[in-house]
């Protein structure tokens, strides 16, 4: 079984998200990571530390996982943030190619740095090539009211909900996050496995933003399934692995922690 866990992703310059946390939870968790940049992405702390978004070229994508497949036996894979339909083309093209284990998709919908319509046709795009493709999909509060279309997710039931109508769009597996967005002292996640919904719960950690924490949770169960890990203990594990580097986050001076297990 294979120990190399692989990344398709965005790269954060505070180094708190994207390609840089996935790649240290790799090997936080034993796996050799391999990475490929799908863009880059630097908050911009003259104008309220939004986004900076600079895409990669389809090319130079393709080229990056031509020669990351080529080096390497992968078959687990985590997709991180495409951001433009061009991207998602790009990688679903390339993903393709060859069979997968198990693709695991953390669906990054908005980047605060692109306009309205083209964040919608990157949404849109992703819904189409990307899910189908899916082991797991690990939507957050807001991408899950986005990709199932309902109102509003306040409650437990709701998540569960959510979980199913986005099992419909292809993924095999659904983990939604409801994380500190839930009322409640309690960060709640749901887990659907095509049949049964478990419920995964962890005292929550006040209620700031935590920056790469979806980025962990992610990569977390990436690196579990590339251990051979099966997928429901790899999603229970992930859920342990984020809350404690919630737990030991650090302070920046941007107005965000990150996760970190060292503190």
């Amino acid at each position: 079984m294979s120990k190399i866990a692989y990344v398709i992703a965005g790269s954060e310059g505070t180094g708190g998200a994207g390609l840089q946390a996935d790649l240290k939870t790799f090997e936080k968790l034993g796996v050799y990571g391999v990475g490929t940049i799908t863009c880059i992405v630097s908050f911009d702390p003259k104008s309220g530390w939004g986004h900076r978004f600079v895409p990669i070229a389809g090319q130079v994508i393709a080229d990056q996982i031509e020669a990351a497949t080529s080096a390497h036996a992968l078959d687990v894979v985590k997709i991180g943030m495409l951001g433009t339909p061009e991207t998602v083309e790009t990688v679903a093209t390339s993903l393709r190619q060859q069979p997968w284990r198990h693709v695991v998709v953390d669906p990054v919908l908005i980047c605060k740095g692109q306009e309205p319509g083209a964040a919608l046709d990157t949404d849109n795009a992703l819904r189409s090539d990307i899910l189908p493709l899916a082991t797991v999909v690990t939507p957050n509060l807001f991408e899950a009211q986005t990709l199932s279309g309902m109102e509003s997710l306040e409650t437990v039931d709701d998540l569960a909900e959510a979980a199913r109508r986005i099992a419909d769009l292809g993924p095999r597996y659904v983990a939604v996050k409801g994380g500190a967005g839930l009322p409640g002292d309690e960060a709640v996640d749901v887990f659907f496995d095509g049949t049964d919904v478990t419920v995964l719960r962890a005292p929550k950690i006040g209620n700031e933003r935590v920056s790469g924490a979806g980025c962990v949770f992610a990569a977390a169960i990436t690196a579990e399934l590339a251990k051979g890990t099966d997928v429901a203990d790899a999603v229970s594990v992930a859920k342990e692995f984020a809350h404690a580097g919630i737990a030991g986050r650090i302070t920046t001076e941007a107005p965000f922690t990150a996760v970190d297990w060292h503190s």
